[in-house]
């Protein structure tokens, strides 16, 4: 068939009483109709081809749909299937001119809609797949939130997850089965959630209220160091500030930190975008472990964590945008492998302690380039009964753009 053969179909829980005559006749004429078997059996009354329900990945139904390329295919998805949908996955298989997507209004257009919340206002999350802790950078004092769940059980994790980082004030409107005859609103504070019977179809919104002490991630880069767990080898929070803005994050960049420790500078990287992406490279098991939870904790799990040592470890790693070398500097080694893995444009930053690394930083200006900062840190102390400034080490800093 000419044009589009794949059509991917929105459907709520209203059913196919909802549908405009496109996806109806989408849904009759195809050969094959896939889908959760609650949408097939919400669309059944239309469907007079095979029918598939989505395994576990759904990922694996793939090539059963790969194999009727060409001729009539319906995807049934929850809503608008580009909206945290089946549609991402299968674009990257199928060209955008032989798909055709009659989408219905997502869970969060429905949820926006049901209590007046402007949708460009919001930040709406996905916890399908994805773990409760990536809710923490979007934990802001007095801001809406729509969370959709994954299944029964979330609501009440979200609300226990809240009161344990002090928004228990927060209140929680929970919205089940939108849209259908089992439609219904309840509410309740997070610290008080007690809902019971939830529908495995369900929404949180939330109006985010935080007590004084409550864990909100700054969204300025530098964070606190207390909310790092640390051997004690963690890249300080004025240091980590200045070193950020010299390898200037941009969305969906991807960062290597060689010699991560803690994996502050990565953790900070992701924490800039949503779509930012990171490796951190560590060859001490503690590290590594110390580096994942608390990507955990700080809402950036995505981390990747490489066991190794540089420059050995680097290779087959995906092409960096950057590069931070916090360990290992000292190896002339790592920062030649590091400069020749980034591309025309590429920025490599590294911080050195020592006068044997700061020598080679000073070496490596000679030879590539870039400049070199000095960064110097006192902190207020007590001296007896008075007040005085303690130095902190001084960081030489090499940056440098590849041309």
């Amino acid at each position: 068939m000419s044009g589009p053969w794949l059509t991917l179909v929105g459907i709520g829980e209203a059913g196919v009483a909802e549908l405009c005559d496109s996806a109806r006749a989408a849904l009759s004429e195809a050969g094959l109709v896939v889908g959760g078997h609650r949408q097939l059996a919400l669309a059944r009354s239309l469907i007079q081809g095979e029918t598939l329900a989505w395994p576990s990945p759904p990922q694996d139904a793939f090539p059963a749909i790969l194999e009727r390329r060409g001729r009539p295919v319906a995807v049934l998805a929850s809503g608008d299937p580009f909206h945290y949908g089946i549609g991402t996955g299968l674009s990257t298989l199928i060209a955008p001119e032989e798909i055709r997507s009659l989408p219905a209004p997502s869970a969060f257009s429905l949820a926006a809609s049901k209590l007046a919340w402007s949708l460009p206002d919001l930040a709406c999350v996905s916890l399908c797949g994805r773990p409760l802790e990536s809710l923490a950078p979007h934990l802001q004092p007095d801001r809406r939130l729509l969370v959709l769940s994954a299944d029964e059980t979330t609501p009440g994790k979200v609300a226990a997850y809240l009161t344990g980082r002090g928004f228990g004030d927060s209140r929680i409107t929970l919205l089940e089965a939108l849209g259908g005859p089992d439609e219904r609103l309840r509410g309740s504070r997070a610290k008080n959630f007690r809902i019971a019977d939830i529908h495995r179809l369900n929404l949180l919104a939330i109006e985010l209220s935080a007590s004084p002490e409550a864990l909100v991630l700054p969204l300025s880069c530098g964070l606190a160091d207390s909310l790092f767990e640390t051997d004690g080898q963690l890249t300080k929070r004025e240091i980590r500030a200045v070193t950020l803005s010299s390898l200037m994050p941009r969305a969906g960049a991807l960062l290597w930190d060689i010699g991560c420790g803690g994996g502050s500078i990565a953790i900070e990287w992701l924490l800039c975008h949503p779509a930012n992406r990171a490796i951190g490279i560590e060859p001490e098991a503690k590290r590594r472990a110390t580096a994942s939870r608390n990507a955990m904790v700080l809402g950036v799990p995505r981390l990747e964590l490489i066991a190794g040592r540089a420059p050995e470890a680097l290779a087959g790693l995906s092409t960096p945008d950057a590069v931070f070398v916090g360990g290992g500097g000292s190896n002339p080694a790592v920062l030649e492998a590091a400069w020749a893995a980034l591309p025309s444009g590429g920025r490599l930053v590294a911080n050195a302690v020592t006068i044997e690394t700061e020598s080679l930083l000073a070496a490596s200006l000679d030879a590539l380039g870039g400049s070199l900062i000095r960064i110097g840190v006192e902190r207020s102390d007590r001296v007896g009964r008075f007040n005085a400034y303690r130095p902190g080490m001084t960081v030489t800093q090499w940056i440098c753009v590849k041309p």
